[in-house]
């Protein structure tokens, strides 16, 4: 596919973001219209690679599901890309899929749980192979509304009470060269607000978790969060977001120098492990999806390692895990070179950090089962 014709596909996506709203909010000022998954498909094939160590087992802690008009990501969708990596389970993340159409507005978010539990049922029939998909479900809540958030907390674990396990409430804000479609009344500071922490502070009685996805400028109030409520376990995203498009285009090294620092004391909060990954999105400013070909694992790999080694320096293998944030990195690459590189990263940590950031650290934080 030529450089045109991709970012012409790319301008007309309509992936929906791991912020939850439409692609903006990952790919900022592009539109909502469908995306051509057959597109796709064929450039990701221009790069092709085998998998690396076919056999080493894999936790895929964070990814999405959803069916759309012209837009679906779905069972069968995501063990295509996982077939050649020996993924043994995932956990689902909430992306505001499958909503109830009908009842309280606070509990239409529990319908994506429903939704999930269910492919999650077919998937632990055995009848679509080893992997398990969704044995960790993470689904929405809006803990802005306080001591009314309880009546939600209790229907999302009752919807899938074998698999629920945390709460993301959505804190990536950033100025308008960033998302431009972003509403005029999204908070700065929700993480700061009073009435979010007094829902928040209902996830340590129901023993769930909290996702923390917010982009680079805003850390210092998830480790404020972390500080306040150390009985609640706090799972980082994406390394934080850092940005590079808008504002913050062509400044990568100075990003890192001020992400470096928020961090670090971050990491300090022992209730705090990190999710290595989902740094591919066209936020983050690698303008991957402009290429004529996708980038191998090694080019993934030059741009990525000073990121990803100092998060792991900070807190661990222990409190790592590598993750995938499919679909949405997808637009970068394609599964098996995202986790080729992560593979190649880590050649020279021993069997049991390896253990640990690949399957050990997902398998404690989700309380997954063996499988």
């Amino acid at each position: 596919m030529s450089r045109i014709t991709r970012r012409s596909f790319i301008q007309q996506a309509g992936l929906f973001s791991a912020s939850g709203l439409t692609l903006s909010g990952v790919l900022p000022g592009l539109n909502s219209k469908s995306v051509n998954a057959q597109v796709m498909s064929d450039w990701l094939a221009l790069t092709s690679e085998a998998a690396l160590e076919p056999d080493l087992p894999i936790i895929d802690p964070h990814h999405h599901l959803w069916d759309r008009p012209n837009n679906r990501y779905m069972l069968e969708d995501l063990l295509e890309d996982t077939a050649d990596h020996n993924v043994r389970q995932t956990v689902f993340v909430e992306c505001t899929s499958m909503y109830r159409a009908d009842g309280p507005e606070e509990l239409k978010v529990v319908g994506e749980t429903e939704f999930v539990q269910g492919v999650a049922a077919k998937s632990a029939s055995g009848g679509y192979g080893d992997m398990r998909v969704a044995t960790g479900i993470v689904g929405s809540a809006d803990l802005r509304l306080g001591d009314r958030v309880v009546p939600v907390l209790e229907a999302q674990i009752a919807a899938s009470p074998q698999r629920f396990r945390g709460i993301r409430h959505r804190a990536a804000w950033a100025d308008r060269t960033v998302r431009p479609n972003q509403p005029a009344d999204a908070p700065q500071h929700v993480l700061l607000d009073p009435d979010f922490r007094k829902g928040y502070a209902h996830l340590r009685t129901y023993g769930l978790s909290f996702e923390g996805w917010l982009y680079h400028t805003h850390i210092a109030d998830l480790t404020d969060l972390a500080k306040t409520f150390p009985d609640t376990t706090i799972i980082f995203n994406h390394l934080g977001g850092p940005i590079g498009v808008g504002s913050f285009a062509g400044r990568r090294d100075e990003v890192f120098t001020s992400w470096k620092p928020a961090v670090a004391e971050l990491a300090e909060c022992p209730n705090v492990v990190a999710k290595v990954g989902g740094i591919q999105m066209v936020v983050n400013g690698y303008g991957w999806h402009e290429m004529n070909k996708p980038p191998t694992s090694n080019e993934l790999l030059a741009a990525n390692r000073d990121w990803y080694n100092y998060i792991i320096d900070q807190f661990g293998p222990d409190r790592c895990m590598f993750e995938s944030n499919f679909p949405v990195d997808k637009l970068s690459c394609s599964y098996t070179v995202l986790w080729n590189q992560f593979k190649k990263l880590t050649t020279g940590f021993s069997a049991d950090e390896r253990a640990a950031m690949f399957h050990d650290t997902a398998m404690r934080v989700y309380r997954l089962p063996q499988v």
